[in-house]
């Protein structure tokens, strides 16, 4: 119960009681709440317009994180660079290398593929910079697969320039008998005259003649799987297989400069020019399998002809003479 209290009145020389007014009440009550939320706006635009003041601590954090959005920044021009240069290394991959050795274009989904299923940045997630270093994150991620499917694209056309560089090395290329060396091309390939029943006879081969002794070079790389007289009509002969289905044969030699089993490379001496087996004078018979199957030679000397040294071959090769085996 609130206490009562009282004035003295000296007109009426006695105690009345104090009479307290509602509505002053309610003014009191309403101008304490004025000006108390008055007071709090002024400390609240105080607050925010005079400088806030940082710890040591505040500072360095401030320094660390403003040196950190420099560095991300860099980092994702750096990968602006390297994905300007990586797509350079890859058009020329699809479109030039891949191309000469015959294998197929790495597809464009394979290369820019990036990563499915479960969230892999959700520990990157909830700070101030998330979404910056999320996105360098996965950049760098996507970068980093396109490397790798590039390097093991590299690999691939090394094993393929490799397997080319021995094919190349390998194919029969060169003519077997130097142009200083000959005398002239007897016979070509194609349905040529027996010097010895007169009648027409598919020559499997070319004949080059040249004096007993000259040296007979073999025409690719391999290995000599043959070096005797024992099959029909070659007399002392040789063959080479040079891999890949290639094989080649040297008929009517004088003598052997290499045996069986023995590694060649292309241009190594292996013979010398001679008249034996089914021979009508000094010369070499020269043939060439493909798979097992008789081939023109006339389409394997572009390792050391001129195009007019072919055009001249190839008229003397196309001529319907008699052979001479």
């Amino acid at each position: 119960m609130s206490k009562v209290k009282y004035y003295y009145d000296s007109e009426t020389l006695s105690y009345k009681k104090i009479e307290r007014r509602k509505g002053r009440r309610l003014g009191i009550v309403m101008l304490s709440i004025l000006s108390s939320f008055l007071a709090g706006f002024i400390l609240l635009v105080i607050y925010l317009n005079i400088p806030q003041i940082e710890t040591p601590k505040e500072k360095t954090l401030k320094r660390e994180l403003q040196n950190m959005k420099l560095q991300y920044g860099l980092l994702n021009k750096k990968m602006n660079q390297v994905q300007d240069v990586l797509a350079n290394i890859e058009d020329r991959d699809n479109n030039i290398y891949r191309l000469y050795f015959e294998a197929n274009p790495i597809p464009e989904e394979q290369r820019k593929a990036g990563f499915g299923g479960i969230n892999r940045y959700k520990e990157l997630e909830g700070f101030d910079n998330s979404s910056l270093i999320i996105e360098t994150t996965k950049r760098m991620d996507i970068l980093t697969k396109q490397i790798v499917v590039q390097s093991r694209s590299l690999d691939e056309l090394a094993e393929l320039a490799k397997e080319k560089g021995n094919l190349l090395a390998s194919v029969p290329a060169i003519q077997p008998v130097k142009n200083e060396d000959l005398r002239r091309i007897a016979s070509g390939y194609g349905w040529r005259t027996d010097p010895f029943t007169k009648v027409k006879k598919f020559h499997y081969g070319m004949d080059f003649t040249a004096p007993r002794g000259t040296p007979v070079y073999a025409t690719g790389d391999g290995r000599v799987t043959r070096a005797d007289n024992r099959s029909t009509g070659y007399g002392n002969h040789i063959r080479i297989d040079h891999g890949y289905g290639y094989t080649s044969l040297y008929g009517h030699l004088y003598k052997y400069n290499v045996r069986r089993g023995q590694t060649v490379k292309r241009g190594d001496v292996i013979g010398f020019v001679g008249s034996t087996g089914r021979s009508e004078a000094p010369h070499l018979h020269y043939e060439i399998f493909k798979d097992e199957d008789r081939i023109n030679p006339i389409n394997f000397y572009y390792g050391n002809l001129s195009p007019e040294e072919f055009d001249e071959i190839l008229e003397k090769a196309q001529q319907e003479n008699q052979s001479l085996d």
